[in-house]
């Protein structure tokens, strides 16, 4: 098994997208240093930040044991689940119908649960005049997706069988169920998953990396002048 003499950098906050990064390091128990990079003050448009992260997003790490025992930095945080599993051995299958499995749902939560929840989150919470077509579309589409994730898990523990990065990278948008009106009578397969995983110890402790700064956006409008509307 691979071992870690180095800690990792991680540039990240307590938002789901990091979330994922911080569940994935403290289940594979590896040392590493938390680098609040605080959005609302625009610090991810720093050179320090883009040269490792060019899109201007947490969360990114920088691994100083990469491939051939060289730095390497990483961004994206599916591609940083996917680094991190591959590189230790844990949380990504080695047999490739499996790895098409995790894949699959990685790239699901990637491409849909988190950018869908996202948006309806954004047309609820932030946009300066409330779009009733955008708030519907949105919230109508997380529902379907909540619903797509309970049916997956009928008669499963974890999304694709055996737990993995793909639930690492649904966790923390997910634990937010009640901001969207979901109700979890209604998903009993997603309601017991969601126990399971916040049963976990390294589960519960990376959700909480970082909240002892707390990120309110909703009320900071220099923030959002900072966020929203960058082209």
């Amino acid at each position: 098994m691979t071992t870690q003499t180095k800690p990792i950098e991680a540039y990240s906050l307590p938002t789901p997208n990091g979330q994922k990064v911080h569940v994935i390091l403290e289940e594979l128990g590896v040392p590493y240093n938390y680098h609040r990079i605080d959005i609302g003050k625009g610090e991810q448009f720093t050179p320090e930040f883009l040269a490792i992260s060019p899109n201007n997003k947490i969360p990114a790490i920088v691994d100083p044991e990469g491939p051939g025992g060289e730095p390497i930095s990483i961004f994206e945080s599916g591609a940083i689940l996917k680094y991190l599993g591959t590189k230790f051995g844990q949380f990504y299958p080695t047999d490739p119908r499996q790895q098409v499995k995790v894949d699959e749902w990685l790239f699901w939560q990637m491409g849909g649960f988190g950018p869908m929840l996202g948006q309806n989150n954004h047309f609820s919470v932030y946009a300066p005049e409330k779009v009733p077509y955008a708030i519907k579309r949105y919230s109508d589409e997380t529902h379907r997706l909540f619903r797509v994730l309970d049916k997956q898990l009928e008669g499963k523990d974890f999304i694709t069988g055996e737990y993995s990065i793909a639930d690492m990278a649904c966790i923390g948008w997910a634990q937010s169920w009640e901001r969207y009106g979901i109700d979890k009578a209604e998903l009993k397969n997603f309601a017991a998953w969601i126990e399971r995983l916040n049963a976990r110890p390294a589960v519960a402790k990376g959700l909480n990396v970082g909240k002892e700064a707390p990120l309110d956006l909703a009320s900071d409008k220099d923030a959002q002048k900072v966020l929203f509307n960058q082209r």
